[in-house]
């Protein structure tokens, strides 16, 4: 370990001690979402099952809950559910990442456990350079650095990072977020045989590129994929002007679903679509599993946003999203909740062919922080149906026009703000609630909406509303707290 590595961890080992017991104090503290001991949380980074055991990896400052010089800190499973906290992966200690180690992804190769990582280096005036940059390690918690392997190529400026990394046919490759000299987002390829050497093969997507036209200044955290016979790249496109019910997160999320062949960096794709229709969602990272899962974590916040959450004053910010599993059906990109998540469950309340006429209606048993709610929608004969969670989140969904919106106080000034989407029946609903945390699949993960909210921590009401009356199969759960053990220094 080199002095500025010493000198770091031991900062990050005061940080925790100092601030840890405030942050678990915490009354909107998530009880089985993966947070932060301290500090701000932000991208999912070298998701990977490496000798049998899940690792994520995460975008972590611990000193403060902004902003700033990255580490990756990390956490390992066998079943998703159950989480350790291992050492910091990565610190900020050599020329090449002083500034930050951000986003990248990780491997495995003849038994080790490789990071692929953007070094972020900035001068007294602000000017940055950035670094693809290597770690490795022979047992999966201690990383030895190899420095850079890949250098800014010519056409692009320094916003050029989050590299994820695959293997196909016996070659390596590794896409890259970038922005052209043009001030154009793209996702730009490269080819290595032997994961240290690469070859840049050029852009595979991007603003102004096949049928885009404009779409966005940069485009970040890449993923590309196949599943069930399609090429899949998600993206995080910024810059992007609302359109309707679309866009208006500060920056977006989503997918293409197209032909991809990497060999010729060629990837014929059709249109953007979201990936979650909430306010919180960003930076998600996939990997498949030894089940032949592709499985993906987000990060439930987002860049450059409002910061100022309540989680601040007890020393702690943002969270992931629960694990997902994706596929494609019917031309869309599908999201369902790990099954693993079920053992979770705890003292069912059971509501067969419950008729619901009226407003803020309450179900017997159906209320709490920490729960997950299935609802299947039988007989619908009201206009509008809506459920209010705890006083400071609602869904509503209208009939008539197919359009479901998700309805939330904002923390920063207590007014209304809505995120939307249609669909053309709304048939189920699956749940999740945790203190400060909200997850809605709808009809299966068709469409899902992810978000923070903070209400009231006495209030843990849930209201349903059905004007002209409905049908429907309830089931409620609580779910139990997951705590985090280990030491992350």
């Amino acid at each position: 370990m080199n002095s500025t590595k010493a000198r770091l961890t031991e900062r990050v080992r005061a940080a925790v001690v100092t601030y840890g017991a405030a942050a678990k104090r915490d009354p909107y503290r998530l009880h089985y979402h993966l947070t932060p001991l301290v500090g701000l949380l932000n991208d999912p980074n070298g998701f990977v099952q490496y000798r049998g055991e899940y690792h994520l990896f995460y975008q972590w400052n611990p000193f403060i809950t902004e902003h700033g010089s990255k580490f990756w800190g990390h956490w390992t499973s066998m079943d998703l559910v159950n989480w350790r906290a291992k050492p910091v992966a990565l610190a900020p200690d050599e020329w090449y990442d002083k500034n930050g180690c951000y986003s990248g992804s990780a491997v495995e190769h003849e038994g080790k456990l490789i990071l692929f990582y953007t070094g972020n280096v900035r001068d007294e005036q602000g000017g940055r350079e950035t670094y693809q940059c290597m770690a490795i390690s022979e047992d999966g918690i201690r990383f030895r650095k190899h420095g850079p392997v890949i250098h800014l190529p010519q056409g692009y400026t320094p916003h050029f990072r989050d590299p994820k990394v695959w293997r196909k046919d016996g070659s390596w490759y590794m896409v890259v977020g970038a922005q052209s000299r043009e001030l154009q987002g793209q996702a730009v390829l490269f080819r290595s045989s032997n994961l240290r050497d690469w070859t840049y093969l050029g852009p595979i997507a991007g603003s102004g590129l096949q049928c885009l036209g404009e779409f966005g200044y940069m485009w970040e955290c890449p993923d590309l994929f196949r599943l069930n016979g399609r090429g899949v790249l998600i993206v995080c496109p910024q810059g992007l002007e609302p359109e309707g019910d679309r866009y208006h997160n500060l920056y977006q999320s989503g997918y293409f679903l197209g032909d991809l062949e990497e060999e010729v960096a060629k990837f014929d794709h059709g249109p953007f679509d979201e990936l979650d229709r909430g306010f919180d969602f960003y930076a998600p990272q996939t990997t498949l599993d030894n089940r032949g899962r592709r499985l993906l974590f987000g990060w439930m916040g987002l860049p450059d946003g409002e910061e100022h959450h309540p989680t601040v004053a007890h020393h702690w910010i943002h969270a992931m999203t629960l694990p997902r599993e994706l596929r494609v059906s019917k031309g869309r990109l599908i999201q369902r909740p790990v099954e693993e998540l079920c053992q979770l469950r705890r003292n069912e309340v059971v509501h067969s062919r419950t008729e619901i006429c009226g407003k803020g209606v309450a179900l017997e048993g159906v209320d709490g922080e920490a729960l997950e709610i299935e609802v299947d929608l039988l007989e619908n004969r009201s206009e509008t149906f809506a459920i209010d969670f705890r006083g400071a989140a609602c869904l509503i969904y209208d009939r008539r026009d197919g359009r479901l919106m998700l309805e939330r106080t904002a923390w920063k000034d207590g007014k209304k703000e809505r995120r939307f989407c249609r669909i053309d029946r709304l048939a189920r609903l699956r749940i999740f609630l945790d203190a400060s945390s909200i997850e809605i699949f709808v009809n299966e993960g068709e469409e899902v909406f992810t978000s923070r909210f903070y209400p009231d921590v006495d209030n843990r009401s849930i209201a349903f509303s059905a004007p002209e009356g409905i049908t429907v199969d309830l089931k409620k759960w609580e779910l139990a707290s997951v705590p985090i053990p280990g030491d992350p220094v």
